[in-house]
């Protein structure tokens, strides 16, 4: 099943960071009530949608984001409950069973966008770390779990973020451009109260030696199927 997904052309759009986080995701049995933490224009959720069978909430602070979210899943006909407010002001009626996000993780620095959607979509003091992991932790049932993508070189602050609320990361896979460069991303599935050893899995490596996407990386983006159309976009 093709997803047709509609983005802005001038503002942040979705990168390979969703596709191998949507592939992650589905190595793992998921279900009941997830929720998709800055969805941006529905990506994740959509991609999960296809072929998932759950309840999915979806939180985007960004009012043309959400509208294109809020496209998305009608033209792919996904029932998702889409919420236009930032994280830390969302509150939900139910606890949920799995929380996903590729949230914004860049440290500032002097050559942050001037574009609004693409600052907030990329750095981390729109959501902090410190807040979207322990909001995540209260929202989640007691056994729930919490997925995310990040700055691998962030893992030490990621890690105790996550053991200071009762999240107890069970599975974490490295993503290399090319197997001689170092990660760029970490993937991490935490659980709450757990009590599970941690398992390293085998490193994502993106590209090989002649630049072409590795049969990992290939099969990632086969399996989204995604097809992205630009346009301008408002709320009728």
């Amino acid at each position: 099943m093709k997803i047709f997904l509609y983005q802005s052309p001038n503002g942040y759009c979705y990168n390979s960071d969703s596709i191998f986080l949507y592939r992650f995701i589905k190595e793992f049995n998921i279900g009941g009530n997830i929720l998709d933490i800055g969805c941006g224009v529905g990506v994740l959720t959509a991609l999960l949608s296809k072929d998932t069978e759950a309840n999915f909430y979806a939180v985007e602070k960004q009012k043309d984001m959400y509208l294109f979210a809020k496209k998305n899943f009608e033209i792919n006909k996904f029932k998702v409950n889409l919420v236009n407010d930032s994280f830390q002001n969302y509150k939900p009626e139910v606890l949920f069973d799995n929380i996903i996000s590729n949230p914004p993780f860049y440290k500032v620095d002097k050559n942050q966008s001037p574009n609004e959607s693409k600052n907030i979509a990329r750095y981390e003091h729109h959501l902090p770390l410190s807040v979207l992991i322990e909001k995540s932790s209260k929202l989640l049932k007691p056994r729930g779990y919490f997925t995310l993508c990040y700055d691998a070189w962030q893992l030490d602050s990621i890690i105790l973020e996550l053991k200071g609320n009762n999240l107890t990361p069970e599975f974490i896979k490295f993503v290399h451009p090319k197997a001689n460069k170092e990660a760029k991303i970490v993937m991490i599935r935490a659980r709450k109260n757990s009590n599970a050893r941690v398992k390293n899995l085998p490193p994502l490596i993106v590209f090989d030696e002649n630049s072409n996407y590795t049969k990992e990386a290939q099969e990632a983006f086969d399996m989204a199927k995604t097809h992205s159309i630009k346009a301008v976009y408002e709320e009728s």
